[in-house]
């Protein structure tokens, strides 16, 4: 048996990973075993493994390909350089790559989207500003268009999200 990396020498470490009722196998080489990092392969996590990701990433989109080589427009980046080095070549990627990696990235992670890291008070704060713009814009434009109700409960809506003492709110 080959090593899926290189498929050139024989494989010698064989790794196995089932999640749900997926299995995965990956069988390497020596070199590639170590050039990967595994040099224990009893006390490698597959979990944490960037050639896991690579290999598996790159069969799905493989097999959702139906076998044509896909490249990115934007870097040029194909299956084969994304299975050699078990990452992407730019965001573009993503896109390109895209119907392959959704099922791989549900079984790895909590969902396909990547929000970001933001602590939860930060958030709630930019939550609650962007909430007091938008309605002091429609409040301008109540006034404005001489919508005095309106603009009353939108001065009301602005009264209770405002702290007090911050000047944020409407007199």
């Amino acid at each position: 048996m080959l090593c899926s990396i290189c498929k050139e020498k024989p494989a010698t470490v064989h790794l196995t990973q089932i999640v749900g009722d997926k299995m995965q196998k990956l069988d390497l080489c020596e070199d590639c075993a170590k050039a990967k990092g595994i040099n224990d392969p009893t006390s490698f996590s597959l979990a944490d493994a960037d050639v896991l990701f690579g290999l598996g990433a790159s069969q799905e989109i493989e097999q959702s390909g139906g076998g044509v080589e896909t490249k990115c427009p934007r870097c040029g980046f194909s299956q084969a350089d994304f299975k050699k080095s078990g990452r992407l070549g730019c965001p573009e990627c993503y896109k390109t790559f895209a119907e392959g990696l959704e099922g791989l990235l549900k079984t790895m992670h909590k969902g396909t989207h990547h929000s970001g890291k933001v602590p939860e008070a930060l958030r709630a704060n930019r939550e609650q500003s962007d909430r007091l713009k938008l309605l002091q814009k429609k409040l301008a434009k109540a006034v404005e268009d001489e919508n005095f109700e309106q603009a009353a409960q939108l001065r009301d809506e602005i009264k209770q999200i405002t702290p007090r003492g911050t000047g944020l709110g409407v007199t």
